[in-house]
């Protein structure tokens, strides 16, 4: 039987098979964002709630309970996620809500946060009796996309968990959860693949200039091989040919082209970018964006390493508020601005 996980997953199925005599109410599985984290979760729920599981723990895929699953109508499996995902279709790794129904448009745009009302809603499903007295399961990503409320509510929850109930929770980032609702889960962490093996799915995936893909994507083969899907290299490069060759006017028109880019992602691609320079200056190394060495070479040569620091720590802080910037071309005007300043002399 194919297993029906990533490659790079099989070791860390194993640990958690370890797990099964004793399994604990609540697991956070954790790592770098892009790895398949979710899928992995779900293939744990599926596995619990499979009537015939097989010998090295997955689901059988045959059974009433998998069919259901496969269909996300099992009676006994809740997925909790921000309405952003429900409308998109997708998670980490994508895939169908199964029931067939498309969300039409609306004036108001779907929320990024998990909100209270979706842990409410748990309250009924989890005071109904199991179908066949078995398991029921919660599949709940990102973590960190809870709002304070949602995630007071989910807390009280996980204080005082009902029978038979298993939440799963995936996160890309711990620290961006209350420390209280770390201390109630069983935190599993899922580490990014080894470069070869990384590269080799890629490749069996029919991914071109795979390598570049997954140096820009810091290692993660599935955020690699969901952008090569896209037009992003272009973007990406628009911006990075500005960060190459840093101006105030040039920061100015950058902004205006890409205002409608994710702001998320360009201070992503920005503190790579500034990682390399930083580590070209002390090490000689480069790790995100290889086809950009003679650009870095000189910004690394020019750059001081103080300010470099401060820039970094400037754009982690960022990062934090870049899922709202109340103006994107005047966020990222000032982004770029600043970072220009770096090479002014």
């Amino acid at each position: 039987m194919t297993s029906p996980l990533y490659p790079w997953q099989n070791t860390a199925w194993q640990q958690l098979q370890q797990l099964r005599e004793r399994l604990p109410h609540a697991i956070l599985f954790h790592g770098p964002e892009g790895i398949g984290k979710t899928a992995f979760a779900e293939q744990v729920a599926q596995s619990a709630l499979c009537q015939a599981p097989v010998a090295d723990g997955h689901a059988c895929g045959l059974c009433e309970s998998c069919n259901w699953f496969s269909q996300y109508n099992h009676p006994d499996y809740r997925r909790v996620r921000p309405e952003i995902l429900e409308e998109d279709g997708g998670g980490e790794e994508g895939g169908e809500e199964g029931d067939g129904k498309k969300a039409g448009k609306s004036a108001k745009a779907p929320s990024k946060e998990i909100k209270i009302d979706q842990i409410r809603a748990l309250a009924d499903f989890m005071n109904i009796s199991t179908h066949r007295q078995g398991m029921r399961v919660i599949v709940l990503y990102p973590a960190e996309a809870l709002n304070t409320a949602a995630a007071n509510a989910l807390l009280k929850t996980l204080e005082e968990p009902p029978p038979d109930t298993l939440f799963l929770l995936v996160s890309n980032g711990l620290d961006r959860l209350l420390p209280t609702i770390l201390s109630r889960c069983r935190k599993f962490a899922l580490a990014m693949p080894g470069q070869d093996e990384a590269l080799s799915w890629l490749q069996q995936q029919g991914i071109k200039d795979a390598d570049a893909w997954l140096a820009e994507q810091g290692g993660a083969p599935l955020a690699a091989f969901s952008l090569a899907q896209t037009d992003a290299r272009d973007i990406m490069d628009d911006f990075l040919r500005q960060l190459a060759r840093p101006s105030a006017e040039g920061a100015l028109k950058t902004a205006e082209r890409l205002q409608k880019t994710p702001v998320v992602d360009l201070v992503a691609w920005m503190q790579r970018w500034l990682y390399d320079v930083f580590s070209l200056k002390f090490s000689g190394r480069i790790r995100y964006y290889p086809r950009y060495r003679k650009e870095l070479e000189a910004l690394a040569e020019q750059a001081d390493p103080g300010q470099l620091l401060r820039a970094l720590k400037a754009l982690n802080e960022r990062r934090a508020i870049a899922e709202h910037p109340l103006s994107a071309r005047l966020f990222i005007e000032d982004m770029l601005l600043e970072y220009s300043t770096l090479f002014s002399s």
